[in-house]
């Protein structure tokens, strides 16, 4: 421990459970849960882990919605110095066996109402389940029940700043999902930075947890700084725009994070329901917001609001519009304090070449907030850190005055919805059907989700391209990946534009699909 520094993220939740332990932390439906009783579930849940031999260094998956268990469990695992590794909640069993295994987690924490997958998951990886928030009949309870019982542990144990503090896990362009280490630096850091700006949390403050805990906007933007700043978290357990505009109003809601499709359907909402809540102020990530709704937001709300960008890799502000300077709409604002952002010319990988204001590029970060590596894929980690500087995959352009635009992806990833979705990952599951001979997975334009996700599929021969095949193929699909991944839509073609190396042209597949040619046979 290089001059004996110690850095624990689980001071996030303690400090605040010291300073006001009288306060709301979590509101979750009728129960209202105050720091001082969090950090105690939490501490409680340490020792209970600590009883079964999790200590520093192990890895502990996390595959729990949005309920107070998360944070308890989150805070418990980290106060042990161990690292935490959240499961998407929306994942199948094969999905989320791979990540158990890639990571080594020693244990899965799992709510009652996953065990569906969570079970099999955990079976087939071998890996020890305990469950905790259990149903009403008190099954399932192999944590929660020895935490009631266990002494709490009295303090976070020391950490290094470079330590582990999380593994969040984020499809590569290969279909394997990537385990991407964020240190106990890089948490607190990105935590500590962004509550103050962009997100000026305060004290005062009642945040809307809509955003997925799992996921890092909802982890670290939300979770994160509200805890940091003593503020309140009103959880939602899920996102239904009617439910969010009531649980608004009737809790005096100040601040809300979402991404776009939550505010396009918020307005829906808005025009059915005539109440408004006290926002001072919403954020927006995860995938371009409109200027259209971005304005139409501040009109129908009365607030401003300010868009960023940001990736898991970079724990996972980047930039965004502060209220420091001038906010604009369709750009994603000047890199957080701490922080580079700049533009290098993409086709040169095994360097940086900064390019002038003006010019098209890659977007290159350093700074705090970039990951330590990819876990056990040394050569994804060389390929992304090049000469200090964090490659994104993603092609920008800043202006004179430092403001990011985002122009377009060098990787194919395609955004749902707030979701990352990679098409090499759709593209493995549908090239398992028995009717699929060849298969390019694009994203389109979507006026709800920002994307929708179309696979362009050459059929075996004898297939009936009809629509019977095309509502089968989508139906099989839903079955084996996550509900925000398979394909909506689907067209089928006599072959796939290729260019010279042979890679198929995805982005002649969205300007012919766009213009309704995708059928050629």
């Amino acid at each position: 421990m290089r001059g004996g520094a110690t850095l624990s993220a689980a001071d996030v939740l303690a400090d605040s459970a010291t300073r006001r332990p009288d306060h709301t932390a979590l509101v979750a439906g009728h129960r209202r849960i105050s720091y001082g009783d969090l950090w105690l579930t939490a501490r409680r849940y340490a020792a209970a882990l600590r009883d079964r031999g999790i200590g520093p260094g192990d890895r502990v998956a996390l595959l729990l919605p949005n309920t107070p268990a998360f944070p308890a469990a989150y805070f418990a695992v980290l106060a042990l110095g161990a690292t935490v590794v959240p499961v998407n909640a929306l994942l199948k069993a094969e999905e989320i066996a791979y990540i158990l295994g890639h990571s080594g987690a020693r244990v899965m924490l799992c709510a009652g109402s996953l065990l569906g997958e969570g079970e099999r998951a955990a079976k087939r990886a071998e890996v020890p389940l305990l469950t905790l928030e259990a149903d009403d009949d008190g099954s399932g309870r192999e944590l929660d029940e020895p935490a009631a019982r266990a002494v709490p542990i009295e303090a976070p144990v020391p950490c290094a700043p470079d330590d582990i503090a999380l593994i969040l896990y984020t499809s590569g362009t290969t279909g394997r999902p990537k385990g991407v280490m964020l240190s106990h630096l890089n948490l607190v850091m990105n935590i500590d930075t962004t509550m103050l700006s962009p997100f000026a949390m305060d004290s005062g403050d009642v945040l809307l947890g809509c955003l997925p805990l799992f996921h890092t906007f909802g982890q670290v933007c939300g979770m994160g700084t509200c805890f940091r700043a003593g503020a309140t978290l009103v959880l939602m357990s899920r996102f239904t725009p009617d439910e969010a505009l009531d649980v608004m109003v009737r809790e005096g809601c100040t601040v809300l994070m979402g991404v776009p499709t939550m505010y396009i359907t918020l307005l829906e909402a808005a025009a059915r329901d005539a109440r408004r809540p006290p926002l001072a102020r919403a954020y927006s990530g995860g995938s371009a917001l409109p200027v259209r709704v971005l304005q139409d937001i501040e009109t129908t709300f009365g607030c401003p609001v300010y868009e960023g960008y940001g990736l898991t890799e970079t724990s996972p502000c980047v930039t965004y519009n502060q209220s420091a300077w001038p906010r604009r709409p369709g750009t994603v604002g000047k890199p957080i304090r701490g922080v580079e952002a700049e533009i290098a010319q993409a086709g040169t990988e095994d360097r940086i070449v900064l390019l002038p204001p003006g010019e098209v590029g890659e977007i290159v970060v350093r700074g705090h907030n970039v990951m330590i590596g990819y876990l056990d894929d040394p050569a994804a980690t060389e390929v992304a850190l090049v000469d200090g500087w964090f490659r994104s995959g993603d092609l920008g352009v800043k202006d004179a005055e430092g403001y990011l635009t985002i122009v377009d992806r060098k990787k194919d990833m395609i955004v749902r919805g707030g979701y990352n979705v990679y098409p090499r990952e759709v593209e493995e599951i549908l090239s398992r059907h028995p009717s699929v001979a060849q298969v390019a997975v694009i994203g389109v334009p979507d006026p709800r989700y920002g994307q929708e996700i179309c696979a362009v599929i050459v059929p075996r021969p004898g297939a009936a391209t009809d629509e019977s095949l095309a509502e089968g193929i989508i139906a099989w699909t839903r079955r084996r990946i996550a509900s925000y991944k398979y394909p909506r839509r689907v067209e089928f073609a006599a072959a796939l534009p290729l260019g010279p190396s042979g890679k198929v042209l995805k982005r002649e597949l969205v300007a012919r699909i766009g213009a309704g040619t995708g059928d050629e046979s």
